[in-house]
């Protein structure tokens, strides 16, 4: 077994969710016969953006994660910021393919909640020394 727990399955629930994301992608692609862009589709956009974000935060999401979990982080403390991590990518998706603003704003809240502290506790535990 791994050395990182919460890190290993927070990238594991990550990569099952990049794919949930991904084939709805593909699948409308195939649909409407559109292999670059969104063809002016708003559905397509919308799953486009879904998936565009979530594979713009997660894996730094991920890395700060794992790099908190490596370096000793406190249990609790990391899979605090697991949940935060996945919770937070959910609601987004869940927003950008609903059209629901406060979906979105509560995913990235999570999300930004999650980097910050997990760049916290990494500047504090090099300030320490």
């Amino acid at each position: 077994m791994t050395g990182l727990p919460v890190s290993s399955l927070s990238a594991a629930l990550a990569a099952v969710t990049l794919v949930a994301l991904s084939l709805p992608v593909s699948f409308k692609r195939m649909e409407l016969k559109v292999s670059v862009g969104d063809g002016g589709d708003e559905g397509l956009r919308r799953r486009i953006r879904a998936q565009g974000n979530f594979i713009e935060y997660a894996p730094m999401v991920l890395i700060v994660l794992a790099l908190v979990e490596a370096g000793g982080g406190p249990p609790p403390v990391l899979w605090t910021l697991g949940v935060l991590l996945i919770a937070g990518r959910w609601l987004h998706a869940a927003g950008m393919l609903r059209g629901s603003q406060p979906l979105r704003g509560a995913g990235m809240l999570c999300t930004f909640a999650c980097l910050l502290g997990g760049a916290a506790l990494l500047t504090a535990r090099f300030a320490a020394g």
